[in-house]
Parts: C-alpha cells; sequence; structure tokens
C-alpha cells in the first residue's frame, strides 16, 4: 500500500532526483565552469596556463615557412558497416560527414556527426621559429588511385604536403566494424629546423545537435579532458565562448551531445603532452578540441566518432565510458545491470517494448516477497487502526505514554510500522535506474513499441497543446494518464472500506496530490520508463487483489 509515509518519502525521493541537476547548476560558477573530483595536487597539474612563447634559435629568427601551394580539393568516400564517410583533402583527411547507418534521426534520415560549417577537422598547426602559427589546411594531395572505399577489411588513405621542400603525411586507418580511426602524422622532416618542438592537431565543431528535443539535448553537450587517472569536464554558457589550455600528459579530450562522442585519444599513454578545450554557444552548443604532439617523432594516436554504446567505447580500453552517467554511486551498478539485461533480452527479442514487459513481469516476481509483506503488515495496521485511535483519544494530552502505549500495542499485536514502508523504498533505486537507462542510453534511441509509441527514449506525444504547462509541458501523452490511472486505482483498493474522520481524509488528499504530481511529472519522462512504471502498478494491483483476499494476518517484518 502505498499509505502517508510510503508516498512522503516517494515524494521527497523524486524531488531529490529532478532538482539535484538545478540544485548542481547553482553550485558552479557562471560557465565556463568546471566540474571535477580531483585531488589538489591533480587539479594543480590541470589548471589552465599560458603558454611561453618559444625562443627562435640562432641563425633561424628570419627564416619563413614557404606557403604550400594550391591545390584542387578531393574526396573520397569510406564505407563500411557501420557508417558512410566523406573525406577530403583538406587539412589532410579532414572529415566532410560521417553518416551512421544504424541510429536514424526522428525524420528516418542518416544521423550526420559532422557540422556543415566545420569541414576542416583534423587539422595540423604549428608555430614557426618567428612565432607565426601555420596551419595546414591546404597544399594536401591524396595518394589514392580510387575515390570510393568499402572497407571490408583494414584500409590506409594517406595523403601528404611539402613545406620548404620538406614532405610531411597524414595517413588515415580505418576498419569494417569499428568507428575507430587511426592517425598516423609523420612531420618529423619540420623538426628542429623549420618549427618549434611542438604541433596541435584540432578537431574542429565537436557533435552537431541530432535530436528532435534539442532543448533536453543540451543539456547533455559536455566536453572532458582525462589526464593521470582524473576526468575533468567543462561546459559553455549560453552566449559565452571559452578557451582553456592544459598542461601535461594527457590520455584524451572529448566532447559528446546526448548519445554520441567524438575522442581524440592516446593508445600509447606518452605522445599527448597538453591540450585546449574551446567552447562557443551561439545558436549551439559546440567545442573545439586540441591535442599537443611532439615533432620529433611519428604520432600515432587515435579518433572515436561515433555512438555512446557502453561496451563499445569501454572496449577502447581508455576510460571513455567514464563519460556516460549512470546516475549516482549507488545507482550506477544497477543501471549498468539493467543496461546490460535488456541488450542480452534484446537478442532474442527484438522489440524493446515487449522486452520492458517482460522485465516488469521478471522485477516484480522477483521483489514479490518484499511487497507481500508490505502488504500484509498495511492490512495488519488497518486492522489494529481503532485500537490506535483509542488510545491516541486515551493519550491525547501525554505524548510519552502515548508513544510507549503503541510501541507496546504494535511489540503485543507482532506489526511493524516500518514494514509498509521499508520494501517500497528499497526499490526507489530500480526505479532511478531505469530512469537513467531510459532517458540517457542510445540502445533504446528511436526503437519502437507499438501504434502511437514510436521511441522509448521520448514521451509518447499524441498532440501538442497551444500553450505551455508549469511542470507537464506543451503537450499531452497516453502512457502518463494510463500510469496515473493506474496509481489511482492502486490507492483506491487499499484505502480502508471503513476509514473516516481527519487522518483519513488527510491521506487521501495526500494520495490525490501524488497522483497528480506523478501525472505531470512522468509526462515528461521516456515513454519506456511510463510502459514499464503502469505494467508495474497493474501487476502490483493484482498481487494487491491477492493479498486482500487472504486472511489478514499480522505479520512482523
Amino acid at each position: 500500500m502505498m499509505d502517508r509515509n510510503t508516498l512522503t518519502a516517494l515524494l521527497l525521493i523524486t524531488l531529490v532526483l529532478i532538482l539535484t541537476p538545478y540544485y548542481m547548476e547553482m553550485l558552479s560558477p557562471s560557465a565556463p565552469f568546471v566540474e571535477d573530483f580531483v585531488d589538489e595536487e591533480t587539479k594543480q597539474n590541470i589548471q589552465p596556463v599560458e603558454y611561453r612563447e618559444y625562443e627562435s634559435p640562432p641563425g633561424k629568427e628570419n627564416e619563413l615557412i614557404t606557403p604550400p601551394k594550391t591545390i584542387e580539393e578531393t574526396t573520397i568516400r569510406v564505407e563500411n558497416e557501420l557508417y558512410i564517410a566523406t573525406i577530403s583533402s583538406l587539412s589532410g583527411g579532414s572529415i566532410k560527414s560521417f553518416e551512421i547507418k544504424e541510429h536514424l534521426k526522428h525524420d528516418s534520415s542518416f544521423v550526420n556527426l559532422i557540422a556543415p560549417e566545420n569541414i576542416k577537422n583534423l587539422l595540423v598547426s604549428f608555430k614557426d621559429f618567428n612565432g607565426n602559427q601555420i596551419q595546414l589546411d591546404g597544399g594536401w594531395v591524396l595518394q589514392s588511385k580510387t575515390n570510393n572505399y568499402y572497407v571490408d577489411e583494414t584500409r590506409s588513405v594517406t595523403f601528404t604536403n611539402t613545406l620548404n621542400d620538406k614532405k610531411i603525411t597524414k595517413v588515415l586507418t580505418f576498419y569494417p566494424d569499428r568507428f575507430l580511426i587511426d592517425l598516423d602524422i609523420d612531420i618529423t622532416a619540420l623538426a628542429n629546423n623549420t618549427l618549434a618542438n611542438t604541433y596541435t592537431l584540432t578537431w574542429l565543431g565537436g557533435i552537431p545537435p541530432t535530436e528532435k528535443d534539442s532543448v533536453t539535448e543540451s543539456t547533455y553537450f559536455y566536453s572532458y579532458l582525462y589526464q593521470g587517472g582524473e576526468m575533468l569536464d567543462v561546459k559553455v554558457g549560453q552566449g559565452e565562448t571559452f578557451s582553456n589550455e592544459y598542461k601535461g600528459q594527457t590520455d584524451w579530450v572529448a566532447t559528446r551531445s546526448k548519445y554520441f562522442v567524438t575522442c581524440l585519444f592516446d593508445d600509447s599513454g606518452d605522445q599527448i603532452s597538453g591540450s585546449t578545450i574551446s567552447g562557443s554557444y551561439e545558436n549551439k552548443e559546440l567545442y573545439d578540441l586540441s591535442i599537443l604532439l611532439q615533432s620529433n617523432k611519428v604520432a600515432n594516436v587515435s579518433l572515436y566518432l561515433g555512438p555512446l554504446e557502453y561496451e563499445r567505447i569501454k572496449n577502447l580500453g581508455v576510460n571513455l565510458e567514464s563519460v556516460m552517467d549512470f546516475g549516482w554511486a549507488i545507482i550506477r551498478p544497477i543501471s549498468k545491470s539493467v543496461l546490460w539485461v535488456l541488450k542480452s533480452m534484446n537478442n532474442v527479442i527484438p522489440n524493446y517494448g515487449v522486452i520492458l514487459i517482460i522485465f516488469s513481469i521478471l522485477v516484480k516476481l522477483i521483489v514479490y516477497p518484499l511487497t507481500k509483506r508490505s502488504y500484509q503488515s498495511t492490512q495488519a495496521m488497518q486492522a489494529i487502526q481503532p485500537e490506535i485511535n483509542n488510545l491516541r483519544e486515551k493519550y491525547k494530552n501525554n505524548p510519552t505514554k502515548l508513544n510507549q502505549a503503541t510501541m507496546e500495542l504494535y511489540k503485543k499485536k507482532g506489526v511493524n510500522p516500518l514494514g509498509t514502508c521499508f520494501p517500497m523504498l528499497l526499490q526507489m533505486p530500480l526505479l532511478f535506474a531505469l530512469f537513467t537507462v531510459f532517458r540517457s542510453t542510445i540502445e533504446l534511441r528511436g526503437e519502437p513499441f507499438v501504434f502511437w509509441i514510436k521511441d522509448l527514449s521520448a514521451p509518447d506525444v499524441i498532440f501538442y497543446l497551444p500553450f505551455k504547462v508549469p511542470l507537464y509541458g506543451d503537450y499531452v501523452c497516453a502512457l502518463p494518464i494510463l500510469m496515473a490511472l493506474s496509481m489511482y486505482a492502486q490507492q483506491k483498493m487499499m484505502q480502508p472500506a471503513a476509514a473516516a474522520g481527519p487522518q483519513a481524509e488527510q491521506q487521501k488528499m495526500m494520495q490525490y496530490f501524488m497522483m497528480g504530481f506523478f501525472f505531470l511529472l512522468f509526462n515528461s519522462f521516456p515513454s519506456g520508463l511510463n510502459l514499464y512504471y503502469t505494467l508495474f502498478n497493474v501487476l502490483t494491483i493484482a498481487q494487491q487483489k491477492l493479498t486482500t483476499n487472504t486472511k489478514v494476518k499480522a505479520v512482523r517484518v
């Protein structure tokens, strides 16, 4: 039974869940802001710093870089089982488009992970001995006899450039079943001769928005830096820009949207000697990522550009999965377990809606002993309610005596008042884990169920309103209505037939308030969560019906 104590607890926990992001925003300074959980020593090593200008060696002060020849842009098409990409000779292998085959947009078109205005990514740049910034966005020649690759095995594409009669190369290696692109950059011919001892590789444009609900999606946009086993996250505020430089050996830099991520990382862990993260938020939120490499060595780094699929990015072996939010520390193991169970079931059952129905039945069977005791405890409490009322009347002017007499009655009857609430609260971590999985993991993105439910990761909108209701939104969904009705039926069933008086009315008002509150709140929740919660309520009603028909027993829980 959802008695007053349980309903109050549910309300408080739900409010904590909803208000925590806003509380964290209040604690953070105006953007750009940094949220990190590192010790002071590590924090000192990753504070933004200003790099000292390079001093020109004797005799190099007036040496100029000969601009590369103007060469017509060429492109190639690279396709494997996961994506279709267009690679340009600009910047020596800039990715002009990167279309994901499996994860489609809401209009069934391919998701393109490259913003149209940011087609000079993977840009190599450096300072010459006179302090001039040189960007190698032109002059690259594609060394290929074909402009169309289908990657059914590991394939490499080479780009070359010439500066001051010295040759530099960039090799991109593609794999048939991975979103990974390896980058081998050889600029050693210029080292200690034309440029300083470091150069940068920059990813421009971050990840563009891909979802229909851009407002919700924007809350997931972040940039990240990983150094010394600790992750630093950085976010830009609306209408602002920033550029932060970080010194020290770096494992990777990354930026993500709600469902996708791009990351420049170093497999060996000793090649990236610094990094820069730049953010801007005008019409949309975008981040540029730069890594600092040594010019006297051939760099072997990698680019991951693809979906935030937990197992896929975990298998990279660089802790990139830490950018995924699985909830509070106590919730994370449950969230990951739920995701694993759902994905495992999907190997057999293709429809995630059917999977959620089966999953809710399995969960109900697992928690059946707990909920059964809760209902029996509730019935036992109802059975002794007249005696409790008598004690309240008898000791209304002596609270201490009332508490003692009440506890003696509980002990005599074998009733634990916490038995009505505690088993219910044990299920809250699972509800929070489901909320996290349904809302933020890509596995449920775009997955339909039946009829009007086209996306289990989004609300099941049936029509839009011409205005916006606070907390509710500007659209009407069907599943939250069914969920609220199931809550009402569940609460109605558990109300004692002979209940009367101010306390009964107070409890009834609390139940109606919670039903209305959940109805408003769940309207913006993923339809998968609403489907699970509604079915769970229906199963709970059936269990309550079964328990109510048994003989009422006083149970010690």
